[in-house]
């Protein structure tokens, strides 16, 4: 008769794995052995440790993975999935570690495995600090049920990554016609949108029509900026010309997408620095070949900075300002601000290289 599997472990491929709830928690995770003798004998340990935690005060160890789904279920951060997204790039590399065994040490194979993908340090280090935000909250946070204690003593510091800050890349008048007429209509439409407006691909994404207090002001609701306060999105006669286009296109939303970053934005991109060299004169930059989305947003703001309007202006059309804007802002301020965005819908003559000024 063949040998009964214990309960709690599952083979996967021809590793055993162990799934078991253990005091209404479930716990997962690799043995890392194809042996079902060790595999039980892994399985057992942990059992152990549970007992003696129950009954005697001792710290239950716990894997990194479990505490990323806790974090994952409880978390209600606006930017969750980009933290998702991270957690599951990480966890090939520890999600199989308990929690006292993750340390900058231990990420360095992840940390390599970034560089070799061409990844900047100032992505890694977003993947990293969410781990610290994980690790932080086990220890000084999250409790055991059974014995009240964290589910970590301390938590590590970590080493960042070091490397050049990418600076933002305002695009000229001449750089947004290349790139508009190599993007689809769509996009096209959009990152005209985002230049006229100083909008966040987000804000963009989740407008909506019933947000539209006049032809030419929307107010997004706080939970739609980045910072949760309410804004004003003031449209010049350029993204006006782009709203009425999208009249119609769906009940509730301006722009029916969940974002303009997509594969059509990096094609288009790549169509445009392409052509860079023949139509304008000039090797094409780097920055323009990777041009960002958040880039259109920073050419608005530069824009308006060049027409010589002050910083308050730009912080109040960025959403960058705090307060209850119902309150806070007449209509002669909000005159003031459409007078503002008015002013950015020509080239006009400076200095500033990236924003060189052409004829229309």
């Amino acid at each position: 008769m063949a040998r009964k599997t214990t309960p709690g472990l599952k083979r996967r491929g021809r590793i055993w794995h162990i799934d078991k709830r253990i005091g209404g928690r479930r716990l997962q995770g690799s043995t890392g052995t194809r042996d079902l003798e060790e595999a039980e004998a892994v399985l057992s340990h942990i059992l152990a440790t549970h007992h003696r935690a129950k009954f005697y005060g001792i710290r239950p160890r716990r894997l990194f993975r479990e505490a990323a789904t806790k974090y994952l279920e409880e978390e209600t951060k606006k930017s969750l999935h980009n933290d998702a997204q991270a957690l599951r790039a990480l966890d090939p590399f520890i999600g199989d570690l308990y929690l006292e065994q993750v340390h900058s040490g231990t990420l360095e194979p992840f940390v390599k495995y970034m560089r070799g993908k061409g990844r900047r340090a100032a992505t890694i280090n977003r993947y990293i600090a969410v781990v610290r935000r994980i690790l932080n909250l086990a220890a000084r946070y999250w409790r055991d049920a059974d014995t009240g204690l964290s589910w970590l003593e301390t938590a590590p510091l970590f080493r960042l990554e070091k490397g050049p800050q990418r600076k933002p890349y305002p695009i000229s008048w001449e750089e947004q016609r290349l790139l508009l007429s190599e993007l689809t209509h769509t996009l096209a439409r959009m990152a005209l949108f985002l230049i006229n407006t100083g909008a966040r691909d987000q804000e963009l994404c989740s407008l909506r029509w019933s947000w539209q207090q006049a032809d030419d002001l929307f107010i997004l609701p706080g939970h739609c900026s980045k910072n949760g306060q309410e804004r004003f999105v003031v449209l010049n006669a350029i993204a006006q010309s782009v709203l009425r286009q999208q009249v119609g296109r769906h009940e509730h939303l301006v722009f029916p997408r969940t974002r303009v970053y997509s594969k059509g934005w990096k094609h288009g991109r790549e169509r445009a620095a392409n052509r860079y060299e023949d139509e304008l004169g000039a090797p094409c930059p780097w920055e323009f070949r990777n041009l960002r989305v958040h880039d259109l947003r920073h050419t608005f703001g530069r824009r308006v900075r060049a027409a010589g309007w002050s910083n308050e202006d730009r912080k109040d059309l960025l959403g960058h300002k705090n307060g209850d804007i119902t309150t806070h802002y007449s209509r002669v301020e909000i005159d003031h601000l459409r007078e503002v965005v008015a002013s950015i819908t020509k080239p006009i003559s400076y200095k500033t290289p990236t924003l060189r000024a052409v004829g229309v």
